[in-house]
Order: C-alpha cells, then structure tokens, then sequence
C-alpha cells in the first residue's frame, strides 16, 4: 500500500514547489546566467522536460474526462428541456461577467492611466490571425468526425457529440441502461487518475516555474509596472471580489469556503496558464469539493474553459486603454462601448483559436481604430500576466458551475460546508488484485 504523506496539503506543496522554482530561476538568472552547461542540462534538459511532460500528462485527461463525464451527465437527465435551461443559464452568466470584467478593465485603466507618458514610437510590428465569424463557429461547432475532433482536442466538437450521445444512451432503453453504467464507472477511474496525477504536481509545477523565471527578467516588469500592476490589480478585484459577491448574491454560498476550496484549482491554473489543462483539476473541484453534480459541471466547466474569458477580457481592457494613452488618442464612451459589446461577443466568436488573447485584443483594437503595433510592446510582460488571467478563468468557471448547481437543486451543500470533502479522493492507494493479495 502507498500511504500520503499529511504533514503538509496539496496547495501546500504545490505552493513550495512554485515558490522553489521561482527561487531557482532567479539563482540561475543571476549567478549562473553564462554558464552553459546550466543552461543546456538544467534549463533547456530537466526543468523544460520535465515541465512538458507536467503539461502533456494534464491534457492527457482533458478529452477522456470531457467526454465521459458529460456523456454520465447528459445520460441521467430525466427531462431532456432541462438541458436547454442549464446552458441558457450558463450561457447568460457567462456572458454577464465577462462583460462586468471589461467594464472594470477599462474603468481601471481610465482611472489609473498606466499608458500616460510611454512610449510607444519604437513598437515592432505585430500581426494577428484573423479571428472566425461567430456563424462559423457555431457551424464548426458540429463534428463532421468526432474520432478526429478528440484527435484534435476540439473542445467545443467534443461537448457537441457528447450531448446527443448521451441523449441517445438515455433514449435507448435498456441497452442504454448498461452504456451508461460503463461511462459511470470510467468517470470514477477518470477521477482517480486526475487524483494521481495531482500528487506529482508539485514537481511539474517547480520545473515550470524554474524555467520561466530563468528566462524573465525584472527588468522586462519595471519598463511596464504601471500596466503590471493595474492589470494585476483589476485581475485579483474580479476573482476576489466580483465572484465572491455574484456567489453570495445568487447561490447564497459562503464566499470564504468556495476560495479555500479553490486553492488547488488556482495554483494549477496559475502553473500551467492553460484553462484547458486544468479541466481534469476543476472538475475534480467542482465534484468532489464543492458538491456540485456531475450533470452541472460536466456541461458547465468544459464551456467555460472554451468560452468564458473573463482574466482575457480584463487584459483587453487595460490593454485598450494603455494602448490608447501611450499613442495619446482619446477614446470616446461609444468607443468604450464598442470594446465592451465585441469583447464580449469575441470570447465566444473566437472560442478554441490558438492565440485567442491576442486575435480578441487585435479586433478589439482595430473596432475603436487603435494601432495593432502596440500588442508588441505587452507581450513582454504578457506571460507572467497570462497565469493570473487563467487562475481568473476558471475561478469564475467554477463559481458560474455553483450557482447554476445551486438554483437547479444539484448541489450537495454538506458536501460543500464540509472542510475534509474531496479528501479521500486524493487518497492513492495502489493495492494488489484482491485474488493475487497473498503470494508465497
């Protein structure tokens, strides 16, 4: 049997690893910076492969778990209309905040200037690929091969087929009885293997950072600390502050435990700066910590991680207005509401695009006629910046998944007060067969 070690939580060892990494990256950078064979076995051999395979083994559970555990959620809806009511929910709140966390974004900026008196002349040109109309989007939502979709990762293609599947198994009578008792019983393995892997994170999560900090400097920070610090800023009032309140004002849910119950999730997301690598995480929260059902965040998290944006619209917004005060050009409040309105259409229009901060930065830019160019001079900073923005992401995902659990009665809320729940889960215990249990 392997036992854990409980002297010390999982945040808690994730947050040394971080803290470990970041150290041996700045140790690195200083003393060690033209030492090549640092570099080569350290930086560029352990740290970046180590890292990778961290990554790789995340979005290795994204498809299985995406589709087997919408399949069991969609499978046990008694009413099939109350589908149609738990993605308009979804939907609208996601919508909601995402426009709330522009509002902000730009309300910050305007208020603190961090564009006032930079300079902007020698900005390198920068180009961004040309974001889908929302009409083929929704088109592409649609798999024309749905083994190639989940080749492919395509999320939105994989929630879509994932439906009528599991619409088809709940229709299917007996036969689809036994269907849905098999994706039942992968959705536990599924878990099981999500709560594995988070034990090795805090390695993945110390390579991460060690080669991220051994290649940022500080001084990429100080040229642009008025726009570090308001984007920052702006990031943690909407994942503190805003979530906190619509939790409380919607659901009724203490604010203090859904956070404490969050510290994983975040500092995954925070390590990874990918919403999609941290689905299998979110779920695993979402289920067996804050007791939300698997017929509620099966559907809701894997659409939030695709479609809701809300660190993304923040950094459009800042970036909008520090943009617009570097190259001294005044934005009217049309112009204002303009970036509100395409900003938050684009968080669904440019759903699963490569780069989608940037093609949503580039359009939104180019609505109110300010110069793409100045996406050049952010992107300094921008990857530092992308780890809030992503603990930011799928903070809100989660708080979205409880209040739509909660008004659609698919929440265990003892599950939810409880401070041990989702302890045993991440429990590993690796015991032999029950018929090979005793050998001579």
């Amino acid at each position: 049997m392997l036992t854990q070690n409980k002297k010390l939580s999982l945040t808690g060892r994730v947050i040394l690893g971080m803290v470990l990494g970041i150290f041996t990256g700045f140790i690195i950078r200083s003393l060690f910076s033209e030492t090549s064979w640092v570099h080569e076995y350290l930086v560029n051999g352990l740290f970046d492969v180590g890292g990778a395979i961290f990554i790789a083994s995340l979005k290795m559970l994204v498809v299985p778990l995406v589709f087997i555990s919408l399949v069991c959620g969609t499978s046990s809806l008694s009413d099939i209309s109350t589908l149609g009511r738990l993605g308009g929910k979804t939907i609208l709140f996601y919508l909601t905040t995402t426009a709330v966390a522009i509002t902000l974004a730009l309300t910050m900026g305007s208020l603190f200037q961090p564009g006032a008196g930079a300079d902007l002349s020698a900005a390198t040109s920068f180009s961004a690929s040309e974001a889908p109309s929302l009409g083929e989007v929704i088109v592409g939502m649609f798999p024309t091969n749905p083994i190639n979709s989940m080749a492919q990762g395509n999320t939105l293609q994989i929630i879509v087929f994932a439906i009528l599947f599991g619409i088809a198994i709940s229709a299917a009578g007996s036969a689809g009885e036994r269907i849905a008792a098999i994706f039942t019983d992968l959705n536990e393995v599924i878990m099981k293997l999500v709560a594995l892997l988070m034990h090795i994170a805090p390695f993945g999560v110390f390579f991460l950072m060690a080669k991220l900090f051994t290649n940022i400097g500080l001084d990429a920070i100080f040229n642009l600390l008025g726009y570090f610090l308001v984007l920052s800023a702006t990031l943690l009032i909407h994942g503190l502050v805003v979530y906190s309140l619509m939790l409380k004002v919607f659901s009724g849910l203490s604010p203090k435990i859904f956070l404490k119950k969050m510290e994983d999730a975040i500092m995954f997301a925070f390590s990874t700066a990918s919403s999609n690598a941290t689905i299998p995480v979110t779920m695993e929260t979402a289920t067996k910590r804050l007791g939300v059902s698997n017929q509620i965040a099966s559907f809701t998290i894997p659409l939030g991680a695709t479609i809701n944006m809300d660190g993304t619209a923040i950094m459009q917004g800042v970036a909008t207005a520090f943009i617009a005060q570097a190259f001294n050009i005044d934005l009217t409040m049309s112009d204002y509401m303009a970036v509100i309105v395409t900003a938050t259409l684009a968080s669904i229009g440019t759903a699963g695009v490569p780069g989608v901060g940037l093609i949503m930065l580039a359009m939104v830019l180019n609505q109110v006629g300010l110069p793409v160019e100045g996406i050049a001079i952010i992107m300094g900073v921008d990857r530092l910046l992308d780890m809030i923005r992503t603990a930011v992401n799928i903070t809100g995902d989660s708080c979205v998944t409880c209040i739509v659990a909660k008004s659609e009665n698919a929440m265990d809320i003892a599950c939810f007060n409880d401070p041990q729940a989702g302890a045993k889960v991440e429990e590993v215990h690796l015991n032999p067969h029950p018929k090979a249990s005793h050998i001579d």
